[in-house]
């Protein structure tokens, strides 16, 4: 199921491959207008997997309405050595959620056990418990503040970009304008950082992928790019609007991505992707960057995230 050996060399060239995109990236800290990843070719060394579908084995303050009691814990500074002996990757996405703490003693410790796993923080998907399209300014600052809080973890971590998390008051219809302005903010303090802000077609209401490329070109800044998940726009559309989702995101995607076979919704319904055509348009737009497995199937995650994978270096081999 989860086990997967792996070859010496291929151990190595992932661990090698990762530590050279970190260096590229460190390298250009101040300097750069705009971000210059060197990324992996190595199939395998572009994949990552998120810590979201482990979320039932997660102990952490925050992630106490996920927790399953019954199945062993783990701290999230156990996840990076975990993913590179069961799954033989060396790329991690942790949730927001995750983090026991986000003070400088236990970040320290987060990144000393990453880097003692062999492992990189590709990016770090977060809420930012505001609205950017709020229509109170004050609200829409909290939302910024709250993302450059990220962008320092980020910064902290290694890791090369952050998710931001475009929520919204329920009946409160996504404004272009407001958001634009509150993400111009966020993107140029990025910027300073030299830390990407990434916008996923997550929540199919205040995330729709079309909504999130007007607000892209908007902004109009090299440090803000979408997040392409392969299967989130299909929940409350077709496989034909999912290519168009996937067409149009994946051409303003620069570091990362979601991989997903199959979703469920609220009323427990499953919705599958043609994962094969997701990775054709992602080849067809130039995608170079990392895909993070985000299991969300049926069944327990271990297996799933491993399904992923291998589908994952089939279409890249």
């Amino acid at each position: 199921m989860e086990k997967n050996s792996r070859r010496q060399f291929l151990k190595k060239s992932a661990v090698l491959a990762a530590g050279a995109t970190t260096l590229a990236w460190r390298g250009n800290l101040g300097s750069a207008t705009e971000p210059r990843l060197t990324f992996p070719t190595q199939p395998r060394a572009r994949l990552a997997v998120a810590s979201w579908p482990f979320r039932m084995f997660i102990e952490a303050p925050t992630n106490k309405w996920a927790r399953d009691p019954k199945l062993p814990g783990m701290d999230l500074t156990d996840f990076p050595a975990m993913v590179v002996k069961r799954f033989g990757v060396h790329n991690i996405e942790p949730l927001d959620q995750h983090f026991s703490s986000i003070d400088a003693a236990y970040l320290r410790k987060l990144r000393a056990a990453v880097e003692k796993a062999g492992c990189h923080v590709v990016d770090i998907p977060c809420d930012v418990h505001a609205s950017f399209y709020d229509t109170d300014p004050a609200k829409r600052r909290v939302a910024v503040e709250n993302g450059k809080k990220w962008v320092n973890i980020a910064l902290e971590l290694g890791a090369p970009s952050i998710r931001a998390h475009i929520d919204g008051p329920p009946k409160l219809t996504p404004n272009v304008e407001r958001t634009a302005e509150s993400l111009k903010q966020l993107a140029e303090y990025g910027a300073a950082k030299n830390v990407i802000v990434a916008l996923e077609n997550d929540d199919n209401r205040t995330e729709d992928p079309f909504f999130i490329v007007e607000v892209l070109e908007k902004v109009n800044n090299p440090y803000l790019y979408a997040l392409p998940d392969f299967c989130n726009s299909i929940m409350t559309h077709d496989q034909e609007f999912n290519d168009r989702a996937m067409e149009v995101m994946f051409k303003h995607a620069y570091s990362i991505a979601h991989v997903k076979d199959s979703e469920g919704d609220d009323a427990g319904k499953f919705h599958t992707v043609d994962v094969a055509k997701c990775f054709e348009i992602a080849k067809a737009q130039g995608y170079r960057g990392y895909f993070s497995m985000e299991w969300e199937g049926n069944g327990e995650p271990y297996a799933g995230t491993q399904r992923l994978i291998d589908e994952s270096l089939k279409y890249l081999s």
